[in-house]
This record gives structure tokens, sequence and C-alpha cells, in this order.
């Protein structure tokens, strides 16, 4: 049974109800207690991001490049956001637009689940389809040639430093503060990069000895939505390899058993990517527990299943 650590509450506000952009972040941590059971010592947690009100992890950032936007006036109701996405950061999006008074165009690839169509139809963004055997890679490329029009700002979450910078003064500071400091160990998927990064950063400033470790697709035709396999991608420009002290490929297969067992072990239905993240972190509680040292290693759920339920793996 997954256990669950609430972040701290904020300060009652002087009106009643939370505005929107108020509830991205603080999501709670999650312990995977059944996956660990037999490794004393270790501590395996998540952050469990659909907790934020669009759904995903990508509310971070998609929040920090709007606010931006904002205030250099490159978005207003006869201005329109163009990004490339694989899915989440475009809801993101989609969801700020339609809150915030601004329309979306997103640049996305035409095999993405059809849970995300329909989320994105029901915020009214405008989407262009891209070849599916492209990958995100394609939605790039397409969103590139459209950004000269002077009717889009384009906000390039892959080369924009409000990616990872939302996640160096948020989700960084919420983990610090969930586990007391103790985390011994990050790990996160690669997609924009920006996760990883901002965490990254700010963990290795706090305390240098925590080890942050990378997570990739082990191939370059693989099924995990929203990962990129660096050596054969359109590699993001905020991406800084170095920062990485190990990098950690999962197979496809190995994601979607991880998905299935969280959810008849604990409970969990997650995303693709999240699980991927999951099935790299218990090899690395497997290896510490086999050095005979402690760990307490968060990851990052971006995700929860509600995307994916029309997968096939989900069948027996």
């Amino acid at each position: 049974m997954a256990t669950i650590a609430a972040p701290k509450s904020g300060s009652p506000g002087t009106t009643l109800g939370t505005p929107l952009l108020a509830r991205i972040g603080n999501t709670p941590l999650v312990r995977l207690e059944h996956l660990t059971a037999d490794l004393p010592g270790i501590q395996l947690l998540g952050k469990a991001e659909w907790h934020n009100p669009g759904g995903s992890v990508k509310d971070r950032a998609a929040a920090a490049i709007v606010l931006e936007a904002l205030r250099n006036e490159q978005v207003c109701p006869g201005k329109r956001l163009l990004d490339a996405t694989s899915g989440n950061t475009g809801i993101a999006y989609a969801m700020l637009g339609a809150a915030l008074g601004f329309p979306v165009t997103l640049c996305m690839p035409s095999n993405v689940s059809p849970e995300r169509k329909r989320i994105l139809r029901a915020y009214g963004a405008e989407v262009l389809w891209t070849d599916p055997a492209e990958s995100s890679d394609g939605a790039i490329r397409k969103a590139r040639e459209l950004a000269a029009d002077p009717q889009y700002f384009y906000a390039d979450q892959y080369s924009n430093p409000s990616t990872w910078r939302a996640h160096y003064s948020g989700t960084a500071n919420e983990i610090l503060e969930q586990t007391g400091s103790r985390i011994t160990h990050f790990v996160a998927g690669l997609g924009t990069t920006g996760t990883f990064m901002g965490v990254t950063r700010r963990l290795k400033e706090v305390n240098p000895k925590i080890e942050c470790i990378s997570m990739q697709p082990d191939s370059p035709f693989h099924g995990l939505e929203g990962l990129k396999h660096m050596a054969t991608a359109i590699v993001p420009a905020i991406y800084d390899p170095g920062l990485a002290d190990r990098n950690v490929e999962v197979e496809t297969e190995a994601a979607y058993a991880m998905a299935k067992r969280l959810a008849r072990t604990e409970g969990l239905l997650v995303g693709i990517s999240a699980a991927a993240a999951v099935a790299a972190s218990l090899r690395i509680a497997e290896e510490q527990s086999a050095l005979g040292k402690e760990a307490v290693i968060v990851t990052i759920l971006p995700d929860a299943a509600d995307k994916y339920l029309s997968e096939r793996f989900w069948g027996e």
C-alpha cells in the first residue's frame, strides 16, 4: 500500500477558493512500500504530479513560461502561444490559455493517446498533427516552421530556461522539505529535460553528495511517451548531460510491466513515463540494498494513468 506524505498547507486567504495558478505545485510524496518490502533500509518515494490542476508535472513549466510571457506581453487575446509537445505540456498550455484568455496552437504527433486528444479538444486548443514516425522531433520541426509568423509567440519549452527554473525553485525545494533533506538519490526521465536539470541543480547546491540519475528509453523506437532517446533525438538546448551522476536506460516492456505492478500492488495508476522512472529507481534501490546501504530515493511520477487507459498493455 502506498503511503502519502502531504505538503504543508498554505495560510488561508481572505477569499474563498484557490486561484488556478496557486494550485500548481506542492504535490504529495508517495512511499512505494510493497516494492521495497524486501529491501531493508531503502525508501522509494514518488512525487505524485497528477495532483496539479492540469494533471501532470508539466503544469509547473508551462505556468512559468506563460507568466513570463504575460509579463513581457508576448501573449494576449490576439497573440497565439505556439509550442511543440508530446501531450502534457500542451494540456497545461491549453488549460492556462482558457483560464487566462489567450489562444493556443500546438504541434503534436498524431499517435498520442485518444485521451490527450479529447482533453485538448475540451479546452479548445488548436492542434496541428505531425508525423507519428518522427515522434516529438517532428512536432518541434513543425513549430519552428510556424514560429516566423508574427501571430505566434513561440514558447519553445525545449530551449526556454523557465522550463528548468520552475523545478529549481519549486519541485526541488518541495522534495527537500518533504524528505527532511534526507534524500540520497534522485531519479527523473529525460524529455524536455527541464525537471531533471532544475531539480538536480538545486539538490546539488544543498548537498553535492545526493546522487542524481537521469533515465531515458533504451532505443530510438520506444513506447515511452514524453521521453527522448538522447543519442538519436533533437537534444533540448536546456540539457546539460554533465549534470547527471549516471544515466539509466529503461525498456518499454519494463515500463509497461511496472505500470501494471504499481496498479496491482501499490494501488497507484500511473502513466508510462512514471512507470519507467519507478523501474529505474527500483534498480537503484536493489543495488544499494545489495551493497548493504540505506537510501532515500525520490523520483518524479509525471502523471497518472487516465491518459493511457486505452493502451493495450492494460489487457491481460
